[in-house]
Parts: structure tokens; sequence; C-alpha cells
């Protein structure tokens, strides 16, 4: 069987896979020798903030894959993500905060857990799993500024772009 993916780059079968289904065959890149990624899921806490970015990012680098994010305890999407990510021409006005029990894990290829100082939410499933320790950018503390925050939720959303495009780079 020969195809290409996304990117043009020749596809060959994995000889070790298993039937699964009508197909013998999982897809693996030459280049990358790994399964290829359809789907990413981030995964923190409230999923109002790193794991809300993570996926705005996302979605404007990898528009080909399904991408989600999910949280333990879903609250709302912190304003401030919403609006660091449209300085990037991200419209995240839309996104809403979603439970990791609402998430089929047979949708899920790769987790980003992006938990720093908290425990970070457990998802069952054989996908694929990264940790990335981004601390959070949201605070009660009040001594903080409006431009503090908005400070705070650009580093975090300046890493989480970083490591997505060394992740682009090493595998799509």
């Amino acid at each position: 069987m020969l195809a290409w993916d996304q990117e043009g780059l020749p596809l060959d079968t994995d000889p070790e896979a298993v039937l699964h289904g009508e197909c013998a065959c999982v897809m693996i890149s030459k280049k990358k020798r790994r399964p290829m990624t359809r789907s990413i899921l981030f995964l923190c806490v409230a999923n109002s903030a790193r794991s809300q970015m993570g996926e705005g990012i996302a979605r404007q680098l990898f528009p080909n894959l399904r991408i989600q994010s999910a949280g333990s305890r879903p609250s709302h999407v912190n304003p401030y993500a919403i609006e660091v990510l449209a300085e990037q021409g991200i419209d995240a006005s839309t996104h809403t905060s979603k439970s990791v029990q609402d998430i089929d894990p047979a949708t899920v290829d790769l987790v980003i857990t992006l938990c720093a100082e908290e425990v970070c939410p457990l998802f069952l499933g054989k996908a694929e799993r990264l940790h990335w320790p981004i601390p959070d950018p949201a605070s009660d503390d009040p001594s903080l500024t409006p431009d503090d925050l908005r400070t705070r939720f650009r580093a975090g959303r300046d890493e989480i772009r970083r490591r997505l495009e060394l992740l682009k780079a090493e595998r799509f």
C-alpha cells in the first residue's frame, strides 16, 4: 500500500500491525516511524486557561487534526486566555470548559497534560501522553494587576506555542 500524508511524505504500512476491522495496516510516516497522530487532547484541571490556549493554538497550527481540550474540574474559559489568543488571530470566544469524562478515549491519539503545581487529570485510553508542566497563569492574588495577569497569560501562551511548534517540526 502506498499513500502520502498531509505534508506529502510517503507512508508505509506497519508490518507489526494487527487486523483492525477491514484494514490490517496502521499508517506510519517513513520520516518519523511512529503511528500518525490524527487527534490531540489538552488536559488541565479547570479547562479554563492552559488547555484552552493549547486547543486554540493547535487548531491554528494543525488544521487537519481533531483538537480537543478538557479538565477534571471544568469551570469557565478565562477571559485573559481569550484575549491573549485573540492577539495571535485566534478566536476562542466560543470555547467552553469541558469535562474529561465527556471525552471518548477512542477519539484521542495524543494527550498533552499542562499541569505544573497541581495534580493533572487522569485520562484512560491508549493514547500517547506528553506532560508539559506549564504554570497556571490564572491567580486569585489581589496584588496582581490586569497587566500582570496578561503578562502571565502571554508567557503561558508563548510557551505552549513554542512546544507545539517543536512538536510539529518533529512529527508532522
